[in-house]
């Protein structure tokens, strides 16, 4: 589990597998402690925002797989990049207007 931090929103929990590929599509290296600094903030959101348009763009319109109605044991649909990203997206983005930069494993 890491966890994101700032000192001016939530703390963002997310499995490590999720985490990695958040600091990877922000062009951060991976690795267990880090940080966005300020001057870093505003290309982390544009990188992560731009994968989360493409995700969705990649996963809107396509046919569910064929399930009965009111099938109980049908799967839900996954959880796309999008939706992971959000929280991340947000608190770099409240990070940016309070100057605060964005850490994790510290």
């Amino acid at each position: 589990m890491i966890v994101f931090r700032s000192e001016v929103g939530p703390d963002i929990m997310m499995f490590d597998e999720v985490a990695q590929r958040m600091m990877e599509l922000m062009g951060k290296e991976v690795s267990a402690r880090g940080v966005v600094t300020v001057e870093q903030l505003p290309a982390a959101i544009a990188r992560l925002r731009a994968a989360a348009l493409q995700d969705r763009a990649q996963h809107s319109g396509n046919p569910q797989t064929d399930q009965e109605d009111g099938d109980e044991n049908a799967a839900a649909p996954p959880v796309g990049l999008a939706q992971r990203a959000l929280p991340l997206i947000e608190l770099l983005e409240i990070s940016l207007a309070r100057a605060k930069p964005v850490t994790w494993g510290v």
